[in-house]
């Protein structure tokens, strides 16, 4: 069987609707819309991607349409008072983007995410071409795997390879991806680094340990 998602590219979406720069402020509008989406990325040149604009990027001209414009160089520290006036993506846009590689593992944008506190990121090339996008909620996807596929994976990449001395019986059950392993190990050792791996495979919930150490003794007949 094929291994589990690992990489941005395998969950993210390869068909993005974005604008460009000199997008208008209604046209914006329209294609969040029309898309049902929350954010653009905004594109110059050859696809490349120079920075998002999203609803929170144009709420601002609706929360100060009782403002005046000409205020926003007397309050330059209000937030959103320059937005208000803006009518193009140029000058709506979040930039510069913050963006994420294909290749970059699925724990690496999350971590992007948290950090950056952003629900997407445009997925570009080297060069800062748009090749798709991701969300929280592509990256949530693993967790979809089937029961019977992460017990296959513990088996075949964890304790084939921890526990393969003869005499120890381990046996592996999945349910809603909280994995459980019991029997008996020769090497307490072993343990936590079986935990360690069951965790970083993709679509595991949690880790229930019924392992105990020590020397195998049949069972008397």
């Amino acid at each position: 069987m094929p291994r589990s998602a690992h990489i941005v590219s395998d969950v993210m979406t390869h068909t993005v609707v974005a604008v460009g720069r000199e997008a208008p402020f209604k046209e914006i509008v329209r294609t969040l819309e029309q898309w049902r989406v929350s954010a653009l990325p905004v594109l110059e040149g050859e696809g490349r991607v120079i920075g998002v604009v999203s609803e929170a990027d144009l709420l601002p001209k609706e929360e100060f349409r009782d403002s005046d414009p000409a205020r926003s160089a007397q309050l330059p520290d209000l937030p959103g008072i320059a937005k208000a006036g803006a009518v193009t993506a140029d000058e709506l846009m979040t930039a510069p983007a913050i963006t994420v590689h294909a290749s970059a593992t699925l724990a690496e944008a999350a971590r992007i995410m948290t950090h950056k506190r952003v629900k997407r990121l445009p997925v570009v090339d080297e060069e800062g071409r748009l090749e798709g996008i991701v969300s929280r909620a592509d990256l949530l996807k693993v967790f979809l795997r089937p029961d019977s596929d992460i017990e296959e994976e513990v088996r075949r990449e964890v304790v084939a390879h921890l526990f393969p001395a003869a005499g120890e019986t381990v046996r592996v059950s999945v349910d809603e991806g909280v994995v459980t392993l019991t029997g008996r190990v020769k090497e307490a050792v072993l343990i936590p680094a079986a935990a360690r791996l069951i965790r970083a495979i993709e679509g595991v919930v949690d880790f229930d340990n019924h392992l105990s150490a020590g020397p195998h003794t049949a069972q008397r007949r």
